[in-house]
């Protein structure tokens, strides 16, 4: 069943729906992209150096009620223009996912030898059941912001597919040596901070197929329109930064601190972040 079935048939119910959505995610933006992941850095990091009674210790029902808060603002931005072409995208995607992660861990290829060191969920097939959740935002938080930053140049198609390209690396160089640290997965040693130059050179992969399908299913019109409307639309990705840089500087991993630093500034270009979002404080929009 693709996501356009779960949606209503009737237009106006579908728009009314979400625009309660909108206003919830509204109301607790603070909430949700700052709360939240200061809350699952310091509890990720408690897990890792076994400051937690066990039951506690990487709750994979935790950990992902905790993505997909976080994840909300993302899901609730988009959803007005996903229509059938971007669900089938979607599902694509999400279909790749398990495929590429599926033949990682069972050969090596394309990341290099990986394992998962705590669960993250249900497991399938040896990858979470919950991999897309973990993976399309990163790609849809790079396509959202690459889109803001380059104004009209987002207009030509090579200049937008690479800057996503490189900016869905860079959110990777900040992810998989936090991960790492924390015991999410190991690669049994690696030059960078743990993790092996091939698992960038598999990201280049994975991330120009997923660039490529997302670009051509949704419709980059009525995204910039959304984004224009939606103010919270890249809440995810400030999730992404405070969580992943803040994992990252308590370990010592300044490299993907800097880069996390990197992507925040480009947050804050975008003009989206102020005191709108704290309670008692307003709203820009």
């Amino acid at each position: 069943m693709s996501v356009a079935a779960w949606l209503p048939d009737d237009p106006a119910d579908r728009r009314s729906w979400e625009a309660a959505l909108s206003e919830l995610i509204r109301e607790h933006r603070f909430t949700i992209a700052v709360v939240f992941p200061a809350v699952g850095a310091v509890s990720l990091i408690a897990s890792a150096e076994g400051w937690l009674p066990e039951p506690l210790v990487f709750n994979p029902l935790f950990v992902l009620a905790g993505v997909i808060v976080m994840r909300s603002p993302l899901i609730v931005g988009v959803l007005p223009v996903v229509d059938r072409r971007a669900a089938l995208g979607v599902a694509a995607l999400a279909a790749y996912s398990y495929a590429i992660e599926i033949v990682g861990v069972t050969t090596g290829w394309p990341y290099g030898q990986f394992e998962y060191g705590v669960s993250l969920g249900p497991m399938l097939g040896g990858v979470p059941v919950a991999l897309p959740v973990f993976f399309l935002p990163l790609v849809a938080n790079a396509y959202l912001l690459c889109l803001l930053l380059l104004g009209r140049l987002a207009d030509r198609a090579l200049p937008r597919l690479l800057s996503v390209i490189a900016l869905v690396l860079a959110m990777d160089v900040v992810l998989d040596p936090g991960a790492v640290a924390l015991g999410f997965w190991t690669y049994g040693g690696g030059v960078f901070y743990g993790v092996p130059l091939s698992n960038y050179a598999g990201w280049v992969l994975s991330a120009t197929v997923a660039v490529v399908v997302f670009d051509a299913t949704f419709d980059r019109t009525a995204l910039g329109a959304r984004l224009e409307a939606c103010e919270f639309a890249l809440d995810d990705m400030v999730s992404f930064v405070l969580l992943w840089g803040g994992v990252n500087a308590v370990y010592g991993n300044w490299l993907p601190v800097l880069v996390a630093a990197v992507i925040g500034t480009g947050l804050l270009r975008t003009d989206r972040f102020d005191a709108g979002m704290v309670p008692g404080l307003g709203r820009r929009r």
